[in-house]
């Protein structure tokens, strides 16, 4: 277990307006990070207000906090097929989608993504659905491997050119388990658009 769990205890929650700027933060480190690796899956600087606000407001953006910073992890769970993705062959009803994931740079290796997915994984079940899935960038090969070993499969990459993101995955509905990793405050029961 990584070493600061053992300082500071982790808590999953659905994230609140005031979670905002450290949501943003995060997600702005991360994103220069993974320019700084030569990925480009998010826009450099980070996404605006505008788009993380809404999934504040539909109630789909969690968050990991240890109580003494800013989140150190988020996620996006909901029905939210991308149509650029996303085919009707593909039922996107039967899927929960995973969106901004992002694991603060003092955390990595810590497992806080693979029990994230496995917690997503859970949520699937318990809404009796099917598949949990993703779309990442095209490019990203590590990061397509990071989600191959944890048991996803690679379904097909689509290639436009206004979009880094495209290459699209998918695992099978899993129990929802207690995490040694963090304390989940969530419910199951997740806003529909």
């Amino acid at each position: 277990m990584h070493s600061k769990t053992l300082l500071a205890p982790l808590t999953l929650r659905r994230a609140e307006p005031g979670d905002l700027s450290g949501v943003l933060t995060l997600l702005a480190d991360t994103a220069e990070w993974l320019h700084s690796q030569g990925v480009r899956q998010w826009p450099r600087g980070g996404f605006g207000p505008e788009r993380i606000e809404p999934l504040i407001a539909e109630g789909t953006l969690y968050v990991l906090e240890s109580g003494l910073f800013d989140p150190v992890a988020s996620i996006a769970l909901d029905t939210h097929a991308d149509r650029e993705f996303w085919t009707p062959a593909d039922r996107p009803a039967d899927a929960l989608y995973v969106h901004k994931l992002a694991v603060s740079r003092g955390w990595s290796g810590s497992g806080l993504g693979d029990a994230l997915l496995d917690w997503a994984g859970g949520c699937v079940g318990d809404a009796g659905l099917r598949w949990l899935r993703l779309d990442c960038a095209k490019d990203n090969a590590r990061l397509q491997d990071y989600y191959r070993r944890r048991g996803f499969t690679h379904l097909r990459t689509v290639d436009l050119p206004h979009r880094a993101s495209g290459a699209l995955f998918q695992r099978a509905a899993a129990r929802h388990d207690d995490h040694e990793l963090f304390r989940d405050l969530t419910t199951s029961e997740l806003v529909s658009a």
